[in-house]
């Protein structure tokens, strides 16, 4: 009997999870610092970047990776983002080989102000990131302000993260 109980506990356990949403799952990080770093830049792996060159701008992290397929399909809306000049957007390329990547903007385009090249995945971890993707809306004191798990849809950009920006950089 205690079997059964427990079995039936467990299945409604699983069938609840299984409505929740990964991309709304609340990130610790949320008004927090965000993790400091220095990583290599992609296109100029002599030179280093880090979070503290962001400081005084509002900007976004976009985690992504060569080998991601749903980077692949969110690269568009970051692209368009890009054109419209409204917020940096600093690329987190995660484990990835540099010359992988490279070869992926040059061939889908190069959204990003610059890619620091995370290729051991240390940041990607100091970040609570789950997967690629993730978007990160930074503000001007180098606040995390708001995570996005999964590839930005164009309809998400536009009612979710476009105001959030505009609030920020008031």
């Amino acid at each position: 009997m205690w079997l059964l109980a427990g079995f039936i506990a467990l299945i409604s356990l699983l069938g609840v999870g299984l409505t929740l949403k990964p991309g709304e799952v609340p990130s610790p990080l949320i008004g927090k610092a965000a993790p400091a770093f220095s990583l290599p830049q992609l296109d100029y792996p002599d030179l280093t970047s880090s979070p503290e060159s962001m400081r005084g701008k509002v900007w976004l992290l976009n985690v992504w990776a060569s080998w991601c397929v749903a980077c692949l399909q969110e690269h568009p809306v970051f692209v368009d983002l890009a054109k419209s000049g409204l917020v940096p957007i600093v690329g987190l390329n995660y484990k990835d080989p540099r010359k992988d990547a490279l070869e992926w903007l040059r061939r889908h385009g190069n959204p990003y102000l610059l890619s620091v090249s995370d290729s051991q995945g240390r940041v990607g971890i100091d970040y609570g990131v789950y997967g690629v993707p993730e978007t990160f809306v930074i503000d001007k004191a180098g606040i995390i302000r708001f995570k996005y798990i999964g590839p930005i849809t164009p309809e998400a950009m536009r009612d979710k993260l476009i105001p959030l920006i505009r609030e920020l950089q008031k």
